[in-house]
């Protein structure tokens, strides 16, 4: 086996992943991506009540806070075809939108920012230059989008943060900002951006504390909020301190313009700033030119009906070879030969062989990591040659998909029929226009990361105008939300299976659910990190991140990849989702003791 650039795990990102690149000279050749950790949840719902599924779902990841939690209700509403109410529509519209803007935000600031911003320049930054800056990019920002400027940009304000900083440095070590690769050549910001994106970094860590409140005014808590099937269990009574009334619909409000405030002040123009320092990495990092969107998120709040792939605010389809034009595939979650998941590189094994595809309502999770080649630790490499991941590799008609905030961005971009194209249309091409690059700039690590910027935008102002149908709707005295007409086990059919899809922040989410004399028969879950993180199929045809990392990336130093971090985070990798890890012995994960 050739010798390969090894980086495991993957930091800064949740769960476990490992990357091995085969180098030639400095070029990355191929790449491999591997999930080390093991996922049995779909295991352990067979056999339980389809009304719980969601609840023990929803711990696949502690992130993602709620999207499992929303395909598992919406999968066994689609078995039983059962309707919910409009205001239960519109309150998950709201949870799933408050998820997409803190999850992007805090993955740019805390998870992805530091591949591109170096934290021990900023200590040599003059904070009067750093305040100007602040103001001038916010300013021009506001003045092209309507907005206003960010308000925390005084030569004070950012020489405390610069202090800040200095008092981790000088006590030896660096903190939150600890192992990375600080004075990397490959860093090109001035000072100034640097100190100005760490005081960013710092303010994001107090404003996503408050934006997860929607979460527990609407879920009862973060993580994790409640839900339920049929609707939400959100009552609606104004004259109650116990259910929504008019003060916790205030605070909503509130909530949504603190998202859209630092989404258009900090949040675009730190992305655009930075970005023009990195033009290059608009032709790296791209990779497969295939992309696929579930769609999500019923637009115009007057349908309670997620299944009215009309009015989504992401539109359904995929594109083939970069594809931009009206050629928009569509796509079926139900039929067997469209969506189907491969076991050839992974350490599970299904009844008909290795070769096989499995659409995931006939899904198997039959573990085999001893005879599929599973390495004994320690070692040194993987055998890529046989098994090399505990993630499947799912496939859409064959192909190898991207999914995720680019695949939605480039989905709305091409498609004119859906409600958000033309705001999306301006968003890009006002970006690209900025930063000077053409539109085939997006299909790379830049237009990844600037896909979910512009995003958080499009669901803020989508945000509003589900608040106010919510409203609208509790004025006109419509209250429900929950409808019980099928809850009740006896009213369902002695066989059912359902599709409950989603976009979630990382991309497209499916569970898949067959229901047999009332209990769980088979259950399915099909992630993000799963499409995009998965190993090569039965074909040798790579995933997305493993295509991603061979597509143009020069290492400059392999004992610090951080040309691999890029383009990884870029993704936003949430391997927890993909995998999980129990002692077959036990039944433990891992004990912590604290002392």
């Amino acid at each position: 086996m050739s010798e390969r650039v090894v980086v495991d795990p993957i930091t800064r990102i949740e769960g476990h992943l490992r990357i091995e690149a085969e180098m030639n000279g400095q070029d990355i050749a191929k790449a491999y991506s591997s999930g080390t950790m093991v996922r049995g949840l779909e295991i352990i719902l067979r056999g339980r009540d389809p009304r719980d599924a969601w609840a023990y779902a929803q711990r696949i990841c502690g992130v993602c806070t709620l999207v499992h939690g929303i395909a598992s209700v919406r999968s066994v509403e689609d078995a039983l075809n059962y309707p919910i109410p409009p205001n239960a529509q519109l309150i998950r519209n709201l949870m799933i939108g408050a998820q997409y803007i803190h999850d992007h935000v805090m993955h740019f600031y805390h998870l992805h920012a530091l591949d591109w911003v170096d934290v021990v320049s900023a200590l040599s930054a003059d904070p009067a230059a750093t305040s100007q800056l602040a103001q001038q990019i916010s300013a021009k920002t506001a003045a092209d989008l309507g907005t206003s400027s960010w308000g925390k940009s005084s030569p004070g304000y950012f020489s405390d943060i610069q202090k800040r900083l200095k008092t981790f440095v000088d006590g030896g070590q660096l903190g939150i900002f600890a192992n990375g690769y600080w004075g990397h050549p490959a860093y090109k910001l001035p000072p100034e951006a640097n100190l100005m994106a760490v005081a960013h970094y710092l303010e994001a860590l107090g404003w996503q504390r408050e934006v997860a409140k929607l979460h527990a005014i609407f879920g009862g808590k973060n993580p994790h909020p409640n839900f339920i099937v049929g609707g939400v269990g959100s009552p609606i009574d104004l004259n109650s301190d116990s259910a929504i009334n008019a003060k916790k619909l205030s605070q909503v409000q509130d909530l949504i313009k603190n998202m859209q405030a630092f989404v258009e002040q900090v949040y675009i123009p730190d992305t655009l700033a930075i970005a023009g320092f990195y033009k290059d990495w608009a032709q790296k990092g791209e990779g497969l030119g295939n992309f696929l969107c579930y769609g999500d998120l019923p637009y115009s709040g007057s349908s309670a009906d997620s299944s009215d792939l009309s009015d989504l605010l992401f539109p359904r389809g995929a594109i083939l070879n970069r594809d931009l034009s009206t050629t928009i595939h569509s796509v079926d979650l139900h039929a067997e030969g469209e969506i189907q998941e491969f076991v050839a590189h992974a350490w599970y094994d299904y009844k008909d062989g290795k070769q096989a595809g499995l659409h995931p309502y006939d899904g198997e999770t039959k573990l085999d990591y001893d005879d599929r080649g599973g390495p004994k630790p320690p070692y040194k490499q993987l055998n890529v040659d046989d098994g090399y991941s505990w993630m499947k590799s799912p496939r859409w008609n064959s192909h190898s998909v991207e999914v995720g905030p680019l695949a939605r961005m480039l989905l709305l971009y091409a498609d004119s029929s859906a409600p958000a194209h033309a705001q999306a249309k301006e968003l890009v091409d006002y970006s690209l226009t900025t930063l000077g690059l053409p539109v085939e700039g997006l299909f790379s690590t830049l237009g990844r990361t600037a896909a979910r910027t512009l995003e958080s935008k499009i669901v803020a102002d989508a945000m509003q105008t589900w608040y106010d149908a919510l409203v609208a709707n509790i004025r006109a005295g419509d209250t429900q939300t929950f409808n019980d007409a099928l809850w009740e086990p006896s009213s369902w059919p002695k066989q059912a299976r359902g599709a409950g899809y989603m976009e979630a922040p990382r991309g497209a989410l499916g569970h898949w659910i067959v229901i047999e004399n009332e209990k769980i028969a088979n259950y399915q879950a099909v992630v993000p990190s799963t499409w995009n993180a998965g190993p090569r199929d039965p074909s040798g045809i790579p995933g997305a991140y493993e295509a991603a990392l061979a597509d143009n990336t020069q290492l400059h130093d392999a004992h610090q990849p951080l040309e691999i971090l890029r383009t990884i985070h870029s993704f936003d990798p949430c391997i927890a989702c993909a995998v999980h890890l129990s002692d077959p012995e036990t039944g433990e994960a891992i004990e912590i003791k604290v002392s």
